[in-house]
């Protein structure tokens, strides 16, 4: 008889086998073909609605990394609140309007910008952008990220663009909306103004110059012999300069310096001396800043004053105390000015190139200048002393050169008239890290008005008129007529309309007596498109609201989406537009590098889900800790697929052992199960809360660990372990069998639920081979309940005892066959030697040498007792031994009782009794 058909062997020839770039296609393919989204909206309809707000990626070029890490930890979260009793719909977005775009049309030739209008150049960069949200869309569908993939929202689509306008009326409508020549960020590669959210700092080398003036009326108070001292790394600043800041409260020095008497800050005299080299100066007076207010200085260049002025924001952290002020270039120099009637002066133009307001400099580009108008400042004999420092310096994030602050007239949103309101709602709502509410508090405390004007054409238009007065006209009657035109034209036909076809029939104003009206032609800030989303699709589809319960995105966005959605938001409707707001970190390479093609150290996204699969890439997101910045590798991607390798090996095992078990038919009442069954689902119920509990949190990396540790630890080195006896020995329908195959089921159908929110392919895949299931999809299904037991204490206390107990037994069988005493641990015999309480608890374990997976085991109380060669251990000390008898072809133990049936000689007594019973 061949006796191995005797053996209940798992079932093998399901698909369970990895493949997973080869697979998951076919299995979102079925998502799509089964519109499984829309199945899971309809399921949870009614429920508690859950809002994930998706902060728009830019449509330009394949998805990175941090798209990667972005979308799957909002998925994860999507997933599981559709299956913890709320409806969840995901809404994607796109950010579509901006320079990257237009640049992208005309750097490569692909477009000839100057021989479009303005209205076919934005066609052009309205079907370019499209183009990329397609292509970006199937990227985010690869990766398994479940949502309303056929219904996104995007920045440039007329209902967009028609709510958006609503929110800058709104605004307007407030007060909140002026129009100021001061300076801003200004980006003469993009010829346009930027938002602080569109600056990153990098290092830049500057020439480091200190300068003289000439006192020219010391107001009583000064001879008229003296000499202020100024720094800057700025010279191409010197031709606007009108005035010195100095503190009221700082001491001032006058210096003797070989003859010439030179006025510093007291405080930055010795840094002074020491950068220019005076080794004699002295010092012949101190004053207050104060008593200096309004002395006149002649400028060095020009025939011209310069007023010293106070002002609170010179300090002694650099520099000479006497700060070069140039109210056209600096926000500080700005307000100052404002105070003391200075002129903004600003003499340079969009494209970083000197004016004629800058005689002797005009037609250099502002950083070429630097030269000449040191050599000038030399020769009239104003420069002190010339260096060179290289410090950080404020760039265009997009073009990645400097920008500077140049004085213009922009459209501003005053930020100050509703900072407190900001602020106060920043303190309301949830943040995590936790360090996220101070970071983003601080930014709004310190944050001047938003620039939100642009000198562009991409983007939305600023829906203001100008009347025959110049006066610029916004109401809400050209509002809703604005906004009505754009819902349904579009926000094009602003640059193809004629000015009165934009407005309503029969509008006057009595700033256009004779009934001609101009147009704005700047465009907002792309920061107000996306920040205005909460308006434009919270409030615009039916199937969400605002305020969303939680926005997710990297940690940039605390100075760009969290921050201009705040604004935005508060100013309309006095309340944040989310309840709670999650960041996560950059990624980086293995050694936390910043990825760099340059470099070439950059991981991209479809290359891994080509290689290795989306799972892969999900579990790696569950793996890590987002909070911060993150590391990944092919060698972390390869161990990262080695735990989803144990995970999916865990599936299969189960799988294959419930191949025919019916739960209804053949499921072991809970009272029946053993005392190890009843155990196992104790452990699964801890493993049920703390997973649900991380996911309550976000906190996914315990997802991770907690299943990880169940599978290789609970299930892996110990129940599978021992129940591979019972599961392939006896009967089918022996009560041992069908209390584990209970047990293995709900195990089985509770991991899958678990981890249907990290491994949603995988998930997907192994649910449809479950023999009997609740519904055709883990995706329809909610999250396992954890139950309670009874006897759940009693249980934990007396099997993790067991537990580690057993670990030192394994120790032993390990040494064992190290020292060649024995090949496998079924050739064994083993002799336990415990204490009284650890005696009799391995005394009252049933079946002992199954759950130590040998064929003999023995125990002795007392460790005292243990021979000399015995292993000693923490808990126990083992001696271990051939197994007396013969082994058995069939369960493999070694058996006394091997060879007794002379019906069937080569199997132990219990298998020969199993195989006449059933077999024969």
């Amino acid at each position: 008889m061949n006796y191995k058909e005797t053996l209940l062997m798992p079932k093998t020839d399901f698909p369970m086998r990895g493949n997973l770039p080869n697979k998951e296609p076919g299995i979102q393919q079925q998502w799509d073909d089964e519109k499984l989204y829309e199945q899971v909206q309809e399921r949870t309809e009614g429920r508690p609605l859950f809002v994930l707000h998706d902060g728009p990626p830019y449509a330009n070029g394949d998805i990175h990394m941090g798209h990667a890490l972005n979308k799957v930890l909002k998925d994860f979260i999507v997933r599981y609140k559709s299956m913890s009793g709320f409806h969840a719909p995901y809404v994607p977005g796109w950010d579509t309007h901006g320079l990257p775009i237009e640049t992208a049309l005309t750097k490569k030739g692909k477009v000839k910008r100057k021989e479009l209008t303005v209205a076919e150049f934005r066609k052009k960069c309205e079907e370019y952008a499209l183009g990329q949200v397609d292509s970006q869309r199937e990227q985010f569908k690869r990766l398994g990220v479940r949502g309303d993939w056929d219904n996104p929202y995007i920045t440039l689509t007329h209902e967009y663009e028609a709510q958006q306008i609503r929110v800058f009326g709104d605004m307007a409508k407030k007060g909140y909306i002026y129009k100021g020549k001061k300076p801003v960020y200004w980006s003469p590669s993009s010829e346009s103004a930027l938002a602080e959210a569109e600056i990153e700092y990098e290092d830049k080398r500057s020439p480091s110059i200190y300068v003289s003036f000439d006192v020219k009326d010391g107001k009583g108070v000064l001879n008229g012999d003296e000499k202020f001292v100024i720094w800057t790394t700025t010279p191409w600043t010197i031709p606007a300069n009108l005035g010195i800041a100095l503190h009221p409260e700082l001491d001032y020095v006058v210096a003797d310096v070989s003859g010439t008497k030179y006025i510093v800050a007291e405080g930055l005299l010795s840094s002074v001396k020491e950068a220019a080299g005076w080794e004699d100066a002295a010092v012949e007076r101190t004053l207050k800043g104060q008593e200096l207010e309004h002395v006149t200085a002649s400028h060095p260049l020009y025939d011209r004053e310069s007023l010293v002025v106070l002002g609170d924001h010179v300090s002694l952290e650099a520099g000479t105390g006497c700060v070069h002020t140039a109210p056209g270039h600096g926000e500080d120099d700005y307000l100052v000015g404002q105070k003391y009637g200075l002129d903004v002066l600003c003499p340079v133009d969009d494209k970083g190139v000197m004016t004629e307001e800058a005689p002797g400099f005009e037609g250099l580009f502002y950083d070429a200048a630097n030269k000449p108008i040191t050599e000038k400042l030399d020769e009239a004999g104003a420069l002190v002393h010339l260096s060179f420092m290289t410090h950080s310096y404020p760039h265009d994030w997009r073009t990645k050169k400097p920008v500077i602050f140049r004085a213009t007239s922009q459209w501003f949103a005053s930020i100050k008239d509703f900072r407190e309101d900001l602020l106060r709602e920043i303190n309301n709502v949830e943040w995590l890290p936790k360090w996220g509410e101070t970071r983003l508090y601080n930014m709004v405390r310190d944050r001047g008005d938003w620039c939100i004007s642009r000198q562009r054409a991409w983007g939305v238009p600023i829906p203001i008129f100008y009347g025959e007065d110049g006066e610029a006209i916004i109401n809400d009657e050209t509002i809703d007529y604005v906004s009505a035109l754009f819902r349904e034209h579009g926000s094009n036909i602003w640059f193809e309309w004629d000015t009165k076809d934009l407005l309503p029939e029969g509008f006057t104003s009595e700033h256009s007596p004779g009934g001609t009206f101009t147009k704005e032609m700047d465009i907002m800030d792309v920061w107000f498109d996306s920040g205005s989303s909460h308006q434009s699709v919270l409030e615009e589809r039916d199937d969400l609201q605002r305020p969303a319960d939680v926005y997710l995105e990297g940690s940039d966005q605390y100075r760009g989406w969290f921050n201009s959605s705040l604004s935005t938001a508060v100013a309309v409707t006095g309340k944040a537009p989310y309840k709670s707001v999650v960041s996560h970190g950059f990624t980086l390479d293995g050694e936390g590098r910043k990825m760099s093609k340059s470099v070439g150290n950059v991981i991209i996204p479809n290359k891994v889900m080509n290689q290795l699969g989306a799972d892969i890439l999900r579990l790696w997101v569950a793996s890590v800790d987002y909070q911060a910045d993150v590391r990944v590798s092919d060698n972390i991607l390869k161990q990262v697929a080695e735990v989803y390798r144990k995970i999916r090996n865990t599936f299969r095992f189960l799988l294959g052992n419930l191949h025919d078990f019916n739960p209804e038919a053949n499921a072991v009442a809970e009272k029946d199960l053993s005392e190890v069954d009843r155990y196992m689902l104790v452990k699964l119920n801890e493993l049920t809360s703390d997973v649900k509990e991380a996911y309550e949190s976000y906190q996914f990396a315990q997802v991770y660990h907690k299943v990880h540790n169940f599978c290789t630890i609970d299930l892996s080195s110990f129940y599978m372990d021992i129940a591979k006896d019972t599961l392939y020995i006896e009967h089918a329908d022996d009560p041992a069998r069908r209390s584990i195959q209970t047990v293995m089921h709900e195990v089985l159908v509770s991991l899958l639920k678990l981890l249907s929110p990290v491994l949603s392919h995988t998930t997907d895949e192994a649910w449809e081979l479950l023999p009997e299931k609740e519904a055709a999809n883990v995706q329809l299904t909610d999250m396992p309940e954890a139950k309670t037991y009874a006897d759940a204490q009693a249980l934990t206390q007396k099997w993790d005892r067991f537990m580690d107990l057993r670990d030192d037994v394994l120790k032993a069988l390990e040494e064992a066959r190290s020292e060649k005493v024995i090949g496998k641990s079924l050739e064994a015999h083993v002799t336990v030697y415990a204490e009284e309480s650890d005696y009799e608890l391995l005394t009252a374990v049933p079946e002992l040498s199954k759950l130590l997976i040998v064929s003999e085991a023995t125990v002795t109380k007392g460790k005292e007792a243990a021979p000399s060669e015995a292993k000693s251990y923490e808990l126990v000390s083992v001696t271990v031994s051939p197994a007396e008898g013969e082994k058995c072809g069939r369960c493999w133990t070694v058996s006394r009782t091997t060879g007794q049936n002379e019906n069937h000689p080569e199997l132990c007594s219990h298998c020969a009794e199993v195989v006449e019973k059933h077999y024969v």
